[in-house]
């Protein structure tokens, strides 16, 4: 289900961990205003703080590529998923755990993301219908906690793969979900917990992962800096 994993220690100059920080309540600062992020650490009982990147994704996925021509889908959302949370640490007060994700579809050998436009959208799903994408959502994590907290300095990500099996849709079916606006914005051009739902025959993976945010990942890379998912629980999930 994932893969791409990067890790570095707590020398990493990306986003250095606060000196003198305070231990916020909630740890979790999501660097993304995805409403399907956030929706699914609601949730969860996750508590935490919404803090969205202000980050040029075009540039920094040309600026990766040019460095490495390489890359591979995986790992290119998993470039954009860390420069979300590097920008939203060095915007913070400090003292957090931040999580920045980042998603896009593979389908027919290519990477998409938002349409952004109606006609896009439209075009998207008349060439998508009836086949199979792979959805990559990449996870990065930041430890920016001071060390007397317990904060390791950590700064590492992984991506999480799931297959997306899609409908034969008609083409009154497809202006119909245009309409709505809803794939417009969203990675891939679809959604599986909102209008898209019913177009959406079957999935192979982790179905948080096509949200946005893979829960069973966010729970192996907390261990990775000693924390529980508990931990990040409000009263009412931890009582």
């Amino acid at each position: 289900m994932s893969s791409g994993l990067f890790t570095k220690g707590a020398n990493s100059d990306a986003c250095p961990a606060t000196v003198e920080s305070t231990l916020h309540e909630p740890l979790l600062l999501l660097a993304s205003q995805s409403a399907g992020r956030q929706a699914v650490l609601r949730r969860a009982g996750i508590e935490f703080t919404a803090l969205p990147a202000d980050v040029d994704e075009e540039a920094v996925l040309a600026h990766a590529l040019e460095r490495c021509d390489d890359l591979s889908f995986e790992e290119r959302v998993l470039t954009l998923a860390r420069a979300k949370a590097e920008a939203s640490c060095a915007a913070s007060e400090g003292g957090y755990v931040v999580l920045g994700g980042d998603s896009m579809l593979e389908i027919d050998g290519s990477l998409v993301g938002k349409p952004r436009t109606a006609q896009a959208a439209r075009e998207r799903w008349r060439s998508m219908r009836g086949k199979r994408g792979r959805l990559h959502s990449g996870h990065w994590l930041i430890d920016d906690r001071d060390p007397r907290d317990g904060g390791t300095g950590a700064t590492f990500g992984e991506t999480a793969s799931t297959d997306v099996y899609f409908a034969e849709l008609s083409d009154a079916e497809i202006d119909a979900y245009v309409a709505t606006d809803e794939p417009l914005w969203v990675a891939g051009a679809f959604t599986i917990d909102g209008y898209g739902g019913p177009f959406i025959e079957r999935i192979e993976g982790d179905h948080h992962a096509v949200i946005g945010l893979s829960l069973p990942l966010l729970r192996r890379m907390l261990q990775e800096i000693s924390l529980a998912v508990s931990d990040l629980w409000g009263p009412a999930s931890s009582s």
